[in-house]
């Protein structure tokens, strides 16, 4: 539901929908068939409720107070009796009503929460949904307090308030969560960036510039590319530049505002990935971590997120410990992202925090078991925190942005949607914003599935991207090794199971005696390539398997190739007696396709498309016999054998 108001204090009528009393303290009148209360204006029937310019502007306050008290019958306590029922009695008040809050505001409404909303435009996304929707400006300090009065705790969905505002109102007792100190500091990136070295937290380097000096200074000790970034207002891009010489600093500085407008300037960081972590901390300290997640940007703008991230688990696990110091260093319950970067040499380096949730979290409703928005209210609520871990495989979350202005920009988008509607394992979130702009985020879809060379797949689909043989380019899940090309007949039959599945393999030759080094480099990198099960066949002393086993934690198939000198039972005993701790599942001799078919079966557990081909798989070896028996016994086994 919608109320709307706007100055610069906030009053919010309630529609005939909900209950008279909506707050712990200030109690207002229905709406008058539909109307909408407005800043500064007593509450008349409108269709559309006028708007005052922003003040601050001490009379203007004034004749507002007395309005509210005189035409609306405010007063300051919520009167006894009127219980808000639901998990928690606490009204949530969240400064901003983008499409932040108004997943904040679908996750509250399955919980029983009441979230109410301060945005300086009516029609925002969040307005809709919201409990108690107010026009104002979150970064105008009597708006802010205004509100604050309706809420039982105060928290954002967007960084850029009123800072000091919310310092005095905890002074004055009123529950900000996360601490208007934590704002303060985030508020300022470079200020951000002094307090997170100063706990440790490893960074690019970093300096403040207040003149050309300064910045031709930063240059001879950084070096070029130089990124010279403001230190408020900057974000998805804006507020960023680089300076690729000396010669570009003043054009730079003066597409930037200036030095007057607050720069520094950071060491050009040559990373390979772009990570995230979703960190949420309740009002005990206690954190719970997402799984780390790659964010792929498109001009400066996130684009896609795949969860989860494709990295080494010493990646993942330095990611957290950063994540983690960065957000115990900060005030505050929440939800928290930290954003990252993984170097070349791989070093993890933290590029920014936001003390919210964020683009990088939006797969969270659909891929795990507690969405960042529900973990943000049950945070700032004083309520358990949730289950942060994935409950399906893999997941993809793609921005869909503004690609025209206009209706032409609709119409794409829109077009986009109606694709990812035959996609299984899509789900789409519409922002409902009502101008459509280029680059503009306007909703996202995110796809889960078993895998994410599935899902990828089926974002392809989706984006109707070029394919390679009506079959999209996916990395293969199935790796296929053998330690010399005479072995290739044998494996043959593992090859063709997979290529009848649908399943994408690689096939390469690896000795384990001949080139150790490359074996360990392709047994060690697996993982991480996307491969989840790896076929190996080896003859003679047939090492291969069992070494590979021994250096990652895939599961192997071991594959006995015949030989000439013992009919391949040396192979089938080498592979079969592997030490306890390193198994090595084991086919017959020179049964490959059995091999390929326990891979099959070993994915399709995870895999509910593959399930089902292997199902028919079954059924089809079941009729052929069937069919077989029935011709046998109708024809004879004379004629059968053609005798």
């Amino acid at each position: 539901m919608i109320s709307r108001f706007a100055s610069s204090a906030c009053l919010g009528v309630p529609s005939d929908r909900l209950p008279v009393f909506f707050d712990r303290s200030a109690p207002l009148k229905p709406s008058f068939a539909g109307g909408t209360g407005v800043l500064g204006f007593p509450s008349t029937y409108k269709k559309k409720a006028p708007m005052l310019p922003l003040s601050s502007s001490p009379a203007r306050f004034a004749r507002f107070r007395a309005s509210v008290q005189r035409d609306e019958g405010c007063d300051s306590e919520r009167r006894d009796g009127m219980p808000i029922h639901g998990v928690s009695e606490t009204i949530v008040g969240v400064l901003g009503g983008g499409q932040l809050g108004r997943m904040l505001c679908q996750a509250a409404s399955q919980m029983a929460i009441k979230v109410v909303t301060l945005d300086p435009l009516e029609n925002c996304p969040a307005s809709a949904i919201s409990y108690q929707h107010f026009v104002g400006s979150f970064d105008d300090g009597e708006s802010v307090r205004e509100f604050a009065k309706r809420c039982g705790v105060l928290t954002v969905e967007i960084e850029h308030v009123d800072a000091v505002a919310l310092e005095k109102l905890e002074q004055q007792g009123i529950d900000c969560q996360p601490k208007a100190s934590t704002i303060k500091i985030i508020q300022d990136k470079y200020l951000q960036k002094v307090h997170f070295s100063q706990h440790g937290v490893p960074l690019p380097d970093f300096m403040q510039i207040d003149d050309l000096a300064s910045a031709e200074k930063a240059g001879d000790l950084f070096g070029y590319p130089l990124m010279i970034k403001s230190k408020r207002l900057a974000y998805d891009g804006r507020g960023n530049a680089v300076a690729h010489n000396k010669e570009d600093l003043p054009s730079v500085v003066t597409a930037l505002g200036g030095f007057n407008h607050g720069l520094y300037v950071e060491r050009w960081t040559p990373f390979v990935k772009e990570l995230s972590v979703i960190v949420a901390r309740d009002r005990d300290n206690s954190i719970q971590c997402y799984p780390v997640v790659e964010t792929i940007h498109k001009d400066n703008i996130c684009h896609i997120v795949e969860a989860p991230a494709n990295v080494s688990g010493k990646i993942k696990k330095l990611s957290i410990d950063v994540a983690q110091r960065a957000v115990t260093s900060l005030e505050g319950a929440g939800v928290f992202a930290v954003e990252l970067f993984l170097t070349r040499d791989g070093q993890v380096l933290l590029n920014e925090v936001a003390p919210r949730p964020h683009n990088s979290g939006h797969h969270t409703i659909e891929s795990c078991y507690t969405s960042q928005y529900e973990q943000h209210l049950r945070a700032v609520l004083g309520l358990p925190l949730g289950d942060p871990s994935m409950k399906s495989a893999a997941a993809i979350m793609y921005n869909i942005l503004g690609e025209h202005e206009g209706e032409a920009g609709f119409y794409l988008a829109h077009q986009l949607i109606g694709r990812a509607l035959n996609i299984p394992g899509a789900t789409v979130h519409w922002y409902d914003k009502p101008e459509m702009r280029k680059q503009r985020k306007m909703g996202h879809i995110t796809i889960v599935g078993p895998s994410m060379n599935i899902v990828r797949t089926r974002l392809n689909l989706m984006l109707e991207k070029e394919t390679t043989g009506n079959h999209a380019v996916v990395s293969p899940r199935v790796a296929i090794i053998m330690g010399s090309d005479s072995d290739l007949p044998t494996m043959k039959g593992a090859l063709e199971i997979l290529k009848n599945f649908d399943v994408p393999f690689e096939v390469t030759i690896v000795s384990a005696h001949r080139t150790p080094e490359r074996m360990y480099s392709f047994a060690t990198s697996a993982k991480e390539r996307g491969i989840q099960i790896i076929i190996a066949g080896a003859g003679g002393a047939a090492h291969l398997p069992g070494m590979v086993a021994s250096l990652t934690p895939l599961p192997v198939i071991g594959v006995p190739i015949r030989t000439s000198s013992l009919d391949g039972v040396d192979s089938l005993l080498s592979i079969v007696q592997m030490p306890k701790g390193v198994p090595v599942a084991t086919v017959a001799i020179g049964n490959a396709a059995n091999a390929a078919l326990l891979a099959v079966r070993i994915l399709a557990a995870g895999d509910a498309d593959l399930w089902d081909r292997v199902v028919s798989y079954q059924e089809d070896m079941k009729d052929t016999v069937l069919r077989k028996a029935e011709k046998l016994e109708g024809e004879g086994w004379e004629r059968y054998l053609n005798l």
